[in-house]
């Protein structure tokens, strides 16, 4: 079978190529490839030109499918073809790129695999795809009978690395590495510090388990050579023959999948997979990888403290082999810029896992960048459908329990339930409430996605996108699905250029303020008595379209209760509701826990660890404490969105930018948002199915599918 790889023969840059079992065909650009929306805003490609779409690829994602990849059994086939038997597969260390990978996007930024234990540079194959249409992906391999050391592996990835700085400087350096290969990519990194290098280590090993590695070292000197040969010619490891039924029989009998935990038992348990992995893992080299994997551990180890890269950590959960739970928090606690993300359920070969789709875990962690600095708006990648089917069933609890209604208006003035209203061409903003945790923005990023093809760019509290190692704040996992979706920080550089790049852009004036209140609170709006983005807006011709949100209240039961049966679990109890999106309604608030020593301490901490926003604020507006309020769910009821009548600012900038006209719309602004939740507030009121008991027995009666009926319009 013809592997489709491209090899790089000199290890540096690709300036002479070889090619194996005639394939001849280099990585190709195709154009058409780059209108594809996942690689901009809207469809539009960083200095590129505006894509129409034509049809909604988000309308029905409950029919989304993960894109097809290849499987493990590709792996093994190709790995193979990677260490054939009849010695080809001699020299040194060399760097190869999958043409399977196709077009990419402008400016896409180099990748570097380093692999594993395995050598074979394989590890990313069922990444390939994805991976290769936003990067360029060059993958090292390490021959079968190759002997260079760890020292010298450095030395070769400096080379590429340094080459490939030298011709695109601009450009960040991607280094993925998994064990063997996460040590090396550190080594490489803390040798580099003045080259942007991002690193994406999967199960780095800083130090060597023994207890694990030991026995097997002395078990590997004991057994025979030749067990390659003794496996196919004696006991043929074939599909189809006796002794490999037999041999399969045995292992699920004794649970293999167990062995390695997963991916790993999955290897194991397939008996024709064995010639492969023995030809892979002879005796001699893998007695040299455990040698290579203590001194490249032993090498990063010393080294890790002067690493300066931005670096994302991926554990595998069920990893008992190698990995060291101590060493990987003092990796954490060392390394400046790091991240680290946890797979309970996975095991050692994190990439070859179903369910790990590494394009999506960078995406989520905002780790894509085509420059020096992250840019929020030209490096978003648009979610998939898949990836937001993902994110609507993280929130169909949330969705079930609120139906949502979105009502909007036409120009003429009438209010349909529908998106209708709402322009398609942006720049807009949408200028809201914020109601309690902000969790109405949620169901409304995923309605106008599936109605109008149209991302909401929310602009959020910068503690969703960063944090302190050692900081109280939640984990950064609970906010990735919210970032995956198009979240931004809060900022006024990041507010001009989605403006300028004609963004739908959705901003809260009361930030944490609202969305903390305390008791009393619902509904009252805490906006500053100034604001810029009346005049920021103008400048772009931005349609401003106020809205209103209500249905906390329907949500929870006001009460009391006092501070001695506060829970203790604070904490935990703020990450699963910001994680949830559970609605409730505020019975112990700011000022209740202000009056307790450790509360409030507790507060002042979690404040100063995260941005502290609006410092020139006085008053309410200017207290942007962060802390949990204590709430108590009620009987659900219903959500309702209703967005007024858009305000048009283009050809008004000289005007709008007169601070006393800018004041003027502004007040406009506010009043609008009023006065959307003082009608729904009124209209909800006639709604039949207003109480969640309603709901159920219509869905009952008309399919979970259908659309609940709500107030009547007609009467305005």
């Amino acid at each position: 079978m013809a592997v489709p790889t491209l090899c790089i023969a000199d290890g540096i840059y690709p300036t002479a190529f070889f090619y194996r079992n005639s394939v001849r065909r280099l990585t190709s650009v195709a154009h058409d490839r780059f209108t594809n929306p996942k690689f901009g805003i809207d469809g539009r490609l960083r200095n590129g030109p505006k894509v129409t779409a034509t049809v909604n690829p988000y309308t029905y994602t409950e029919a989304a499918q993960p894109e097809e990849r290849k499987s493990l059994t590709d792996f093994l086939v190709e790995a193979r073809d990677f260490v054939r038997s009849d010695g080809g597969d001699g020299g040194p260390p060399r760097w190869f790129s999958p043409l399977e990978c196709g077009a990419r996007a402008p400016e896409s930024p180099l990748l570097l695999y380093l692999p594993g234990i395995d050598g074979t540079g394989l590890g990313l194959i069922r990444q390939h795809k994805r991976l290769g249409e936003i990067f360029d992906i060059w993958c090292l391999h390490f021959p079968v009978t190759d002997r260079t050391p760890a020292r010298d592996l450095v030395k070769l990835i400096e080379r590429t690395v340094r080459s490939e700085y030298f011709r695109l400087p601009k450009r960040p350096i991607y280094i993925v590495g998994e064990s063997i290969g996460a040590c090396l990519a550190l080594d490489v990194a803390a040798s580099n510090p003045d080259i942007d290098l991002v690193l994406i280590l999967a199960n780095p090993v800083t130090r060597v388990n023994n207890f694990m590695l030991q026995p097997l070292s002395s078990l590997l000197e004991i057994l025979p050579d030749g067990v390659p040969s003794f496996l196919e010619e004696n006991f043929r490891f074939e599909q189809g023959y006796p002794f490999a039924a037999m041999f399969e029989t045995m292992l699920n009998e004794t649970d293999a999948a167990q062995i390695g935990g997963g991916l790993l038992g999955d290897l194991f348990a397939t008996s024709v997979n064995l010639p492969t992995l023995a030809r892979i893992f002879p005796k001699d080299t893998l007695l040299w990888k455990l040698q290579l994997l203590k001194s490249a551990s032993a090498s990063a180890k010393s080294h890790m403290y002067t690493v300066k890269a931005q670096t994302l950590i991926l554990l595998s959960g069920r990893d008992q082999w190698l990995l060291n739970k101590e060493d990987i928090e003092k990796l954490h606690c060392t390394l400046p810029n790091c991240e680290v993300r946890k797979f309970e359920n996975y095991g050692q070969l994190l990439f070859l896992e179903d369910g790990v789709d590494l394009v999506t875990i960078i995406k989520c962690t905002y780790y894509y960048r085509r420059g020096k600095l992250l840019d929020y708006v030209s490096d978003f990648i648009l979610p998939t459908p898949f990836e937001l089917k993902e994110y609507e069933e993280s929130q169909r609890l949330l969705t079930a329990i609120t139906s949502p209604v979105f009502l909007s208006t036409l120009d003429n003035g009438t209010v349909v339930r529908s998106l209708a209203g709402i322009p398609s061409e942006g720049p807009v903003l949408y200028v809201g409430n914020h109601m309690l945790l902000g969790t109405e923005l949620r169901p409304a990023a995923i309605h106008f996605l599936k109605e109008k093809n149209i991302l909401l760019r929310g602009l959020a509290h910068p503690v969703m996108f960063a944090k302190k190692y050692g900081s109280k704040l939640p984990d950064m996992h609970m906010f990735d699905s919210v970032r995956m979706i198009g979240a931004v920080p809060v900022s006024n550089i990041n507010f001009y250029k989605l403006l300028r790049s004609k963004a739908h852009v959705v901003l809260y004036p009361g930030g944490v303020r609202e969305a903390l209140h305390r008791k009393g609170e619902v509904y009252k709006l805490f906006w500053p008595e100034h604001s810029e983005f009346v005049r920021t807006a103008s400048k772009f011709g931005t349609k401003i379209i106020p809205f209103g949100v209500v249905g906390e209240d329907d949500l929870c039961e006001v009460s009391k209760i006092s501070s001695s049966s506060f829970s203790f679990q604070y904490l935990e109890f703020f990450k699963t509701l910001l994680k949830n999106g559970i609605d409730s309604q505020v019975v112990f608030d700011y000022n209740d826990q202000m009056k307790i020593p450790f509360l409030k301490n507790l507060i002042k901490e979690l404040s100063q660890d995260s941005t502290y926003l609006r410092n020139g604020e006085e008053g309410e507006v200017g207290n942007q404490d962060l802390h949990m309020p204590g709430i108590v769910p009620k009987m659900p009821g219903r959500f309702y969105v209703y967005f007024g009548k858009p305000i048009y600012t283009e050809g008004r900038e000289d005007e709008l930018n007169d601070k006393e006209k800018a004041h003027e719309v502004y007040l406009q602004v506010k009043s609008e948002v009023e006065r959307c939740m003082t009608y729904l507030k009124i209209k909800r009121e006639g709604d039949p199915y207003r109480n969640i008991l309603a709901r159920s027995l219509y869905h009952f009666s008309h399919g979970f599918s259908s659309q609940v009926p709500t107030f009547d319009l007609r009467n305005q």
